[in-house]
């Protein structure tokens, strides 16, 4: 009777067993992932390798902690075009040194937007597009994009353009690519571009050569009267000398 009990007991307790987690699967719980850190834009551009210069401007500037900073604190995300270093090896030599500290800032600015975009966003932006370095009026610094289809974009200022090519990152909320020109434009010289003036106006290249009215030379009109008068003066002469030869006569 027990053995027929054991029997028919078997398989429900065969069942409780294979429902019930094994006793070696118990352990401590797996911590849930934390928040993502903060970014790190050095980090990030020293890993890609190439980019040297600009890590040192941003460094210097002190463009790079404040891209950081903004980052960890705005919903909006941000935008760096990265220069490789050929691209400012390609710049003309002492262009860098030459630039006073606050231009230097606004060089670094320039190649930064004040918010995310993914490739796929710049064929609709409306040019020009605002970059850190733009003023209040909004006319400098700033960027246009252009496309060229096929998920290729060229930015551009009113001095260089060149083609958007790898994006080092493209996630919420920072995009990074790499330009092979540094994106100068001629704010940062003071040379803003301006329509030519009008010349004033120049005198004619034969003014200088006609001589003065008052030094006008005799023309052959003036030649022909003088004569006229000589001759006029001597027949006079000779009609005088011939009326006192007949009076004497």
């Amino acid at each position: 009777m027990a053995s027929t009990s054991l029997l028919t007991l078997s398989p429900l307790l065969l069942l409780v067993l294979l429902l019930a987690p094994p006793a070696q699967a118990q352990g401590p719980t797996a911590p849930a992932p934390g928040p993502a850190g903060p970014l790190n834009l050095t980090g990030l551009l020293d890993k890609a390798g190439q980019y040297t210069t600009l890590i040192k401007l941003l460094s210097s500037t002190g463009v790079g902690s404040q891209i950081e900073n903004q980052l960890n604190n705005s919903n909006q995300g941000m935008t760096l075009f990265a220069p490789t270093d050929n691209a400012f090896n390609n710049l003309k030599q002492g262009t860098l040194n030459s630039l006073s500290p606050q231009k230097q800032v606004e060089l670094a600015l320039s190649h930064v937007l004040p918010k995310f975009y993914k490739l796929s966003d710049f064929p609709l932006v409306s040019n020009p597009v605002r970059t850190q370095a733009t003023g209040q009026d909004g006319g400098a610094y700033g960027l246009n994009f252009t496309s060229l289809g096929n998920q290729q974009v060229n930015v551009s200022t009113d001095q260089v353009e060149t083609q958007v090519n790898n994006a080092l990152m493209q996630v919420m909320p920072l995009a990074v690519y790499q330009v092979d020109k540094v994106l100068v434009s001629s704010e940062l010289f003071g040379t803003k571009s301006q329509s030519p003036s009008t010349a004033p106006p120049t005198k004619s290249s034969d003014a200088g050569s006609k001589p003065d009215s008052g030094a006008k030379e005799p023309t052959a009109a003036d030649g022909t009267n003088a004569g006229g008068r000589i001759n006029s003066g001597l027949g006079i002469v000779a009609g005088l000398l011939l009326l006192c030869m007949g009076i004497l006569s």
